[in-house]
């Protein structure tokens, strides 16, 4: 019975058999009672069934796993074992999750997805790198990395067998396990083995694959692949064997199938060049490459895949010449096919002369066409006493022809398969293998022939290892456990082998039938027959059919159709045909068949190195055998080879993969139950689940146990001892002391047995889910009520006060309308009364108007009559008054006129009379006198006159002018105005006609008036309408400015995203290419290192390192890590020896091209020593005319002097003049003018003087401690020159200042000079220096480019030789610079010892001058001590150059950083190395400096080296090498690094040397310490992430744990030795807090932190990602909450704004979408929104893994996940599903200055520098 009786009630699912479908799922819906014969069912589509029950068995349907189960890893952890159960967890992982891979105990079952997925790459294999098997999803990356730990673990051999039907994707499976072990051991030579054993999968795929009706890329042979690794478990080499090539292909294809790939791509490839020879064309011309008519495979470019073949070959060693003469074998191969043959009678054939296929081929193997048309249709037969020739029938000659063209095609693939082996092999000694058996699965066809029955046979033989495995395994646990068990009853195909390789079985039988004379086909049936029919069961015979036999495989029944086993069995060639080939001309065709007498056959093994085989293993023969001895069967062959392998296989721990073929039409991801269900069983995958099933299949540790079903314990029942709680809860719930098994750390399960417990455990679950929603709802409905009845009263509240609001307010409206209403009327009232008396005014004021108006229109009238009488009367009475006034006057003037002349008369007649004149004289003086008066006053006023008569007479000619002009305008004027008159008529006329014009004007104008007044209305209208549109216009206009300034606003803002962006990304690249940099810094320094231990191999080449576990070429042993540091110490103390050690270490060629270098560096050397001495004669020259040049400056100076004199006397002989003129009057006394004058030029000059004298004492010092050759020999006879300028001076004091001023200036003159020289060289030098480094760089840069278009192993071996010869060059350099210097100390001791004579030789001259009077002007440059203060401690340490050595050795190499870390201050060692390198500079010593700084590099790359593992030290030399790198800033002198300083620190900065260069050097330095302190940091930190961040249940009870299979899970609860959050958080505070106290920059430890988060959020993402059991609801609660507490921790630290918390960002959003709710587009829009930091794959990933811990919770749907795809579907990301753990951060070293003065710092007697003097 499938499950105890009891399980079976309403609404259990079972499973029943179903035609289709193979198993349908149903409900029961009536509980099952003992006795019952039927069941009643309910199938998923709602439809209701009756189960009839078998009446013999009695046997209950399968029970169907629990939801919670569905879609596990491990097949084993289903509480129901069995078929069903099985096949929905395949198609479940499969179809929904999109999950290839599952574990059936030791399985791994592959499902082919015929669709390329990314779960393949780097990423993916660094992953499961060094994880357990179970703690990750299934993968073939996981059985891989199985094999290889048991293989380092177990110092044993491992096997990973790969098998399935063909298309199941066997070889695609065996390739990336190939790949995983290439990529993860790397290999242990330069020779890149792991890249030749993966290049060997394109050439064997071309000669070994074909395209059949089941799969494009079908493997038509068998391979096992040896991986061979050292003892530190790196590949070094590899051998391939083969089996059971598919011959026949080669002539004959079915439909839709095809021959071996490489013919296709050499006729796709005919076109090209080099192929014209072959003469090949398309593949539909040819026999071969035709008959499946399926010439093409889609999307297969078998152009490019020959190109891809051809690299490969070249890769293995394999030369042009030779593929060459492989195509053209292959090229014969084709051409041989078409050669046609036909009849000459019915038993002889014959070839058609000159044959055009045949011609080729004999062309192209080099044979004769006579020779070759000759065999191909007879044949020699030898008998006892002479031999003759038959001829062949066509048929038989076309087997022949076709049995030779397969005999070529596997002596060519044997061939092929030996030469891969050489090129795999390796002279290292293997310490052990992995080997890859990629082998054809059970098959089954219509007709099944000889190939299916070996294939069959080598299947049964593979189960019956497998099945032997999985019992002993299952055995061996019982056992460690032990618990009682007794022997499991499983399938033995043992009977099955025997009746197939046993004495007179099938294949003996076979080989006795080959050995008659006349055996057939139909005769071995009959012997089949007659033996096995009634002995054995499993052998039957058809029905219909005596040539065909069955055999009940462990599978399945397979039918064989004997036809063609016995010729294929003998597989013979014509002997004829093979003497031929061994004639041939053509090299290679004779290299493939020269072993033909040594083989057996053309499958058959052959003795090589390194145990190499052929296509199939056979044993070796003799040279003196018979040729009829040496025709061993293939059947033979095979069974021998098989059993090989089987011995093999034994002597391995196997790892099993199991390929399934989902469908038969190569559909992605479609999966057919039936084919399913076939290969299951054929594989053999059932057959483990019946074993497992048939005694304890589920285990629990204890613990897991009281975790899961803790809810079915009472209190009381829980104990100290978890073990005894476990058993006695067990006992009262199990009654059945058979169904469970207690072992010593796990309880054992029958089948069913966990769902019984599940279903308690649910429905405990259920009832407490019952009670506690009853709870729930009752407080829920309480606070319900209690919320309705606090409502109603508040509403009952609220409603009363409104009704009485709305009562008031009525009655305030109806006051309110009352008085509106009163006013209302009195408004209209008073409004019709205001009208009516408007009116009548209105009415009066118009009447009143007009009658005024006619009064005043009277009085108008009136008045204007009354006008005009006055007027005209006025005009009367003026007329009358003048007629009468000129009548008047004239009356008046006769009357006049009359007097007059009366009055004239009398006058006469007076005149004439004397008294009259008496009369008029009298008085005539004074008349005369008052005339004389009048007129002097007449000649006064006539001058007044006059002038005003000349301004008139201007006046006036001007008037007349201007009156003259006007005259002659009216002249115009009148003439104007004749001419006018004349035109009046004319005008008269003129006017008439106007005015007759102007009346019809008149009317047009009326007229136009008319319809302007239209126009005007319309105008006004349009006006309106206008303004009307102009308004909208406005308001458009507006929206208008409205929506640019949101669009200004909006682009505003896009500016400034895109402007961020923009910035952002120039960040990114700066970013990339600093990390670039970085990289290419810890590139740089692993080939250092691998350099390095390249150098000791070669030293310790007689030394073998003792077998270990290792993973990578870093890693070494201590014993070879002490012997590195001791012998680069030596090599420190030694350079010569070291140089020799180093010398010996390069090869012989580079020896040579150094000696070549040494010979061209000599000639150099010569070349450069004769330059050296033209440059030194003409520095002479230069010198000598740089001393005229000084000379005649002197003489200049001197002048410029004398003149000054001249002046200074000429000043003092006017004073004195001045005080003797002066004397007699006082004009001297004090307080006089001049007195006062003298007295302030007196003091002047004395204070001039006392300068004068100072600069005197401290010029004669500098002069005496100058002692230079040219400065005393100028002293010596300058005096001479200027003795009598001297002489005319008299004080003495002014005699010395003037002397002394002459030797300053000539001293300073010879030192500016001197400076100048020096300056110009040191320029010199500087470009040269320069130009060298440009090339150099150039240099740099083709290299690095020719470097990075190489191949990786080509570039690193370039790398290497290039640092080699720069590391040679630089040792020449260092010797050249170290001859240069010994000369240089030559040449100053012949100086030094002539400065010596010649100091001697002055100091008796200047004894002699103490007593010669004569020599009184040389007492000036005479020694004058000056007495100088005591210094204070400059802050500079002095050492000697042979105690350099101890110094790095003291402070670097045996410094101990605990002690410095706490007791001393931070960054000590960095400040006792920088006061060295002051007082390097100080003295101006260069080599000084640069031994020094090599020194301190070389030493802390060594200290790295030899304790790099050790985070302390590490994060200890990162802080002083950081703070040197700023003390050499901070105290460079540029200004940029000086702002921070104090005066005092300014003091100290460098002053000779510019260290700039040495900067960069310690900064990348930095880098690389930096990388190591990171990657050390990982390598702590890595073993606690996951156990820490995911499996860890910081939350207790919040995660239940699910039932396990047989994988190891690591266990969610915290044992002793797990690692917890606490751990990682510890750990991270130790990390913090050394890295403080060691003094590491704040911003640097910000970057580590920063660091550190991404690797934990890296590690733990993609653990998720790899891992179905995590992800679950619970499982993202706890991530979120172990996120906290790193947020938490970084708040504590003071860090949150490094940059930590946002990259844990991925990781955040993989936990909230673990909890967010997953059914609607809602959730989808909402997951998509909140999911920005992870990429399209990783969300994916997520859903497809999301499984529910618990019978509540759902799973995703598939529709949903569609969803999600299609809305991320534009995001532009990458592809990749994993995040880059390696991935580091690009570091920088913000500057940070010390305020820590140098002076102040005490070296501790602890450090043992005693040698060191304070400067």
């Amino acid at each position: 019975m499938a499950a105890s009786e009891e399980l079976y009630t309403k609404c259990a699912r079972v499973w029943i058999p179903d035609v289709e479908e193979v198993w349908k799922s149903a409900e029961l819906t009536k509980d099952y009672k003992s006795g019952d014969v039927s069941l009643q069912l309910m199938l998923e589509d709602g439809k209701n069934i009756e189960h009839k029950l078998d009446p013999k068995t009695k046997n209950l349907p399968y029970l169907r796993n629990p939801d919670i189960l569905v879609g596990e890893n491990d097949l084993t952890a289903l509480s129901y074992l069995h078929e069903p159960a099985v096949l929905h967890n395949l198609k479940v992982r499969f179809i929904d999750s999109k999950l290839i891979y599952t574990y059936c105990g030791i399985v791994l079952v592959a499902i082919n997805p015929y669709e390329t997925l990314p779960i393949y790459g780097t990423d993916i294999i660094n992953a499961y790198s060094g994880q357990n098997m179970g703690d990750m999803d299934p993968h073939i990356f996981a059985v891989a990395e199985e094999a290889y730990k048991q293989m380092a673990r177990d110092e044993r051999n491992q096997s990973i067998i790969v098998s399935g039907e063909s298309g199941a994707g066997k070889t695609v499976s065996a390739k990336y396990a190939m790949r995983y072990f290439a990529t993860v051991s790397g290999s242990a030579s330069e020779a890149n083995v792991e890249e030749k054993v993966l290049a060997s999968n394109p050439i064997m795929e071309a000669i070994g694959n074909a395209k059949t009706t089941r799969n494009d890329n079908s493997s038509r042979f068998g391979k096992y692949i040896e991986i061979g690794f050292d003892n530190r478990y790196r590949i070094i080499g590899a051998n391939m064997r083969t089996y059971l090539l598919e011959k026949s292909r080669v002539v004959f294809q079915a439909d839709e199938e095809r021959n071996y790939h490489i013919f296709y791509q050499l006729c796709a490839s005919a076109h090209l060049p080099e192929f014209k020879a072959l003469k090949l064309s398309s593949a539909n011309d040819f026999l071969y490459t035709r008959q499946g008519r399926s010439p093409v495979i889609d999307g297969v470019d078998d152009t490019k895949e020959l190109c891809t073949t051809r690299n490969a070959f070249s890769l293995l060693g394999i030369n042009e010449s030779y593929q060459m003469g492989l195509f053209q074998v292959l090229a014969a191969i084709l051409h041989l096919g078409n050669v046609e043959i036909k009849d000459r009678d019915a038993d002889s054939s014959v070839i058609p002369p000159n044959n055009r296929h045949l011609m080729a081929f004999c062309e192209l193997v080099g044979v004769t066409y006579q020779d070759m048309s000759q065999w191909l249709c007879h044949r020699k037969l030898k008998t006892a006493t002479e031999t003759y020739i038959k001829p062949l029938p066509r048929l038989q000659a076309t087997n022949a022809r076709d049995a030779l063209s397969k005999h070529i095609y596997a002596k060519l693939f044997n061939w092929i398969v030996e030469h891969v082996n050489k090129a795999l092999v390796t002279n290292v000694k293997q310490h052990s293998f992995i080997g890859v058996l990629d082998i054809y699965g059970f098959e089954t066809f219509e007709i099944n022939s000889f190939e299916q029955f070996c294939i069959n046979y080598a299947n049964e033989k593979l189960q019956q290892q497998f099945n032997m495995h999985v019992f002993k395994l299952e055995q061996e646990e019982y056992m460690k456990e032990q618990i009682p068990w007794t022997l499991i009853d499983f399938y033995d195909n043992q009977p099955c082998i025997n009746l197939i390789e046993a004495k007179m079985g099938i294949l003996d039988l076979l080989d006795e039938e080959c050995r008659m004379p006349k055996g057939s086909d139909d005769s071995w049936a009959q012997k089949l027959y007659n033996t096995h029919l009634k002995t054995c069961s499993l052998f039957e015979k058809p029905r219909m059919s005596n040539r065909a036999f069955i055999i009940q495989h462990f599978a399945d029944k397979v039918e064989y159709q004997c036809d063609g086993f016995l010729e294929k069995n003998k597989d013979t060639v014509n002997e004829e045909q093979i003497n031929v080939m061994k004639a041939s001309k053509f090299n290679l065709l004779v290299e493939l068949f020269q072993d033909e007498e040594k083989a057996t056959s053309p499958t058959g093994q052959v003795q090589g190195t390194g145990g190499r085989t052929r296509l199939s293993i056979k044993p070796d023969k003799s040279r003196d055998t018979s040729s009829k001895e040496h025709k061993k069967t293939v059947g033979c062959q095979f069974r021998n080879s098989l059993q090989k392998l089987m011995d093999t296989l034994n002597a391995t721990t196997p790892h099993y993969v199991r390929c399934i073929k989902p469908n038969d039409f190569k559909l992605a991801f479609s999966f057919d139950p039936k084919r399913a269900v076939q290969q299951l069983r054929a594989c053999g995958v059932l057959e483990t689940i019946r074993i497992s099933a048939a005694g304890f299949p589920s285990r629990w540790t204890y613990q897991e146990f009281f975790s899961r079903y803790r809810v079915l314990m009472k209190q009381k029942d829980v104990l100290a001892d978890k073990k005894l709680t476990c058993k006695n809860v067990l006992e009262k719930l199990v009654q059945d002391q058979d169904k469970y098994q207690f072992g010593k750390t796990k309880i054992f399960f029958r089948a069913g047995q966990v769902a019984y417990l599940e279903k308690l455990r649910a429905d405990k679950l259920r009832a407490a889910c019952i009670r506690i929603q009853k709870t729930i709802r009752c407080w829920l409905a309480r606070k319900k009520y209690l919320r309705k009845r606090s409502a109603a009263i508040t509403i009952q509240r609220f409603t009363r006060g409104y009704q009485a609001r709305c009562l008031a307010k009525f009655l305030r409206r109806t006051q309110a309308a009352t008085i509106i209403q009163k006013y209302q009327r009195m408004y209209v009232e008073r409004k019709r009364y205001k009208q009516k008396q408007a009116a009548a005014l209105a009415m009066q004021t118009i009447l009143r108007a007009y009658m005024a108006r006619q009064k005043y229109q009277a009085l108008l009238r009136e008045h204007k009559a009354v006008i005009i009488q006055k007027h005209i009367r006025g005009w009367l009475a003026r007329c009358w008054y003048k007629r009468c006034l000129e009548a008047i006057v004239y009356l008046q003037c006769c009357i006049r006129r009359m007097r007059a002349k009366r009055e004239l008369k009398k006058l006469k007649i007076e005149a004439r009379s004397v008294e009259h004149f008496k009369k008029l004289n009298k008085g005539m003086e004074n008349k005369i006198m008052q005339l004389q008066r009048k007129i002097d006053e007449q000649s006064k006023e006539n001058r007044l006159v006059n002038e005003r008569l000349v301004g008139l007479e201007s006046s006036y000619t001007v008037e007349s002018e201007r009156m003259r002009g006007e005259l002659n305008r009216l002249r115009g004027v009148e003439e104007d105005a004749k001419n006018k008159a004349n035109q009046v008529s004319s005008l008269l006329e003129e006017l008439e006609r106007l005015k007759k014009e102007l009346s019809a004007t008149q009317q047009e104008k009326k007229t136009i008036e008319d319809w302007a007044q239209s126009y005007r209305d319309e105008m006004e209208k349009m006006v309106a309408e206008l303004k009307h549109q102009n308004g909208l216009l406005k308001k458009e206009k507006d929206d208008l400015n409205r929506l640019i300034q949101e669009q200004s606003q909006q682009m505003t803002e896009k500016m400034t995203r895109a402007i961020a962006e923009e910035t952002q990304q120039l960040e990114t690249d700066l970013n990339e290419e600093r990390s670039r940099y970085q990289n290419l810094l810890s590139e740089h320094l692993r080939l250092e290192e691998k350099y390095d231990d390249l150098k000791e191999e070669m030293a310790l080449s007689s030394n073998v390192s003792k077998p270990g576990h290792r993973r990578t070429d870093s890693t070494h042993s201590s014993n070879e890590s002490e012997y590195t540091y001791n012998s680069e110490y030596a090599e420190l103390e030694d350079g010569t020896r070291g140089r020799e050690d180093v010398t010996r270490g390069i090869d012989t060629s580079l020896t040579l091209k150094l000696q070549k270098r040494v010979t061209e560096l000599e000639q150099d050397k010569q070349l450069l020593r004769n330059e050296l001495e033209n440059r030194e004669e003409q520095l002479q020259r230069a010198s000598a005319m740089a001393r005229g040049a000084e000379l005649e400056y002197e003489s200049l100076k001197r002048q410029e002097l004398e003149s000054e004199n001249k002046k200074l006397k000429h000043d003092l002989e006017e004073m004195r003049k001045s005080l003797l003129g002066n004397a007699a009057t006082g004009a001297g006394a004090p307080g006089s003018p001049a007195y006062k004058v003298l007295l302030e030029q007196l003091n002047a000059s004395c204070e001039e003087l006392e300068v004068r004298k100072e600069e005197v004492l401290i010029l004669r010092s500098q002069l005496v401690s100058q002692k230079e050759a040219m400065h005393h020999k100028e002293t010596m006879t300058e005096p001479s020159v200027y003795k009598d300028d001297v002489s005319k001076l008299k004080d003495d004091e002014v005699k010395q200042a003037y002397v002394g001023l002459k030797d300053t200036n000539r001293l300073l003159e010879h030192q500016l000079q001197t400076q100048r020289r020096t300056y110009d060289n040191e320029v010199e030098s500087l470009r040269s220096e320069l130009q060298n480094v440009k090339e150099e760089n150039n240099r740099q840069q083709q290299l690095l480019a020719q470097n990075l278009q190489l191949p990786p192993e080509a570039r690193i071996e370039a790398s290497l030789q290039h640092e080699i010869t720069r590391l040679t060059n630089e040792n020449l350099d260092l010797m050249e610079q170290l001859e240069k210097q010994d000369r240089t100390i030559r040449k100053l001791k012949k100086q030094l010892k002539v400065y010596s004579k010649r100091i001697g030789e002055m100091g008796a001259g200047q004894t002699e001058g103490q007593t010669s009077p004569g020599q009184m002007v040389d007492e000036p440059i005479h020694p004058v001590n000056i007495p100088r203060r005591e210094k204070d401690f400059q802050g500079m340490l002095e050492y000697k150059k042979e105690d350099e050595m101890k110094l790095v050795k003291n402070l670097i190499l045996e410094l101990k950083p605990r002690g410095v870390a706490v007791n001393l201050i931070p960054g000590l060692p960095a400040y006792i190395l920088f006061m060295c390198l002051r007082h390097a500079d100080y003295v101006n010593d260069d080599q000084k400096v640069r031994t020094l700084l090599t020194s301190t590099i070389n030493s802390i790359k060594k200290i790295l080296k030899k304790r790099g593992d050790d985070f302390e030290t590490v994060s200890f030399w990162l802080a002083n090498t950081c703070r040197f790198l700023h003390c050499l800033k901070q105290y460079s002198g540029d200004e940029q690094f000086m702002k921070h300083n104090t005066s005092r620190q300014n003091e100290h900065c460098l002053s000779n040397f510019d260290l700039a260069e040495y900067r960069q050097v310690i900064s990348d330095l930095a880098i690389q310490i930096y990388q190591q302190l990171i990657k050390c940091m990982e390598n702590i930190l890595q073993p606690m992430i996951v156990s820490g961040m995911l499996e860890h249940e910081t939350i207790q009870g919040v995660s239940g744990v699910k039932p396990t299979g047989l994988r190891k899970r690591t266990s969610s609860i915290a044992d002793e030795g797990t690692y917890t959050l606490d751990s990682i958080l510890r750990q991270l505070s130790a990390f913090h807090s050394t890295m403080c106290q060691h003094g590491t920059d704040p911003e640097l430890i910000k970057q580590v932190v920063k660091q550190q988060f991404y690797i934990i959020g890296a590690v733990t993402l993609n653990n998720l990602l790899l891992r179905k059991d995590m992800c679950s609801w619970s499982k993202g609660m706890q991530i979120r909450y172990n996120v906290s507490q790193l947020e938490e921790w970084l708040r504590d630290k003071g860090l949150m704004t490094c940059g930590a918390k946002e990259t844990l960002e991925p990781l955040i959003q993989a936990a909230q979408l673990l909890q967010v709710k997953k059914k609607t587009d809602e959730d989808a829009e909402a997951i998509c929104s909140m999911c920005h930091a992870l990429t399209t794959a990783q969300i994916v990933k997520v859903l497809n893994l999301y499984t529910p811990v618990n019978e509540f919770e759902e799973r995703v749907s598939v529709a949903f996940i569609r969803t999600i795809q299609t809305r991320l579907r534009d995001r532009c990301e990458s592809p990749q599903l994993l995040m880059d753990t390696k991935m580091i951060y690009p570091v920088t070293f913000p500057f940070n200055p010390s305020c820590l003065a140098l002076e102040t710092i005490q070296i501790p007697s602890s450090l043992n520098l005693a040698f060191l003097t304070r400067v």
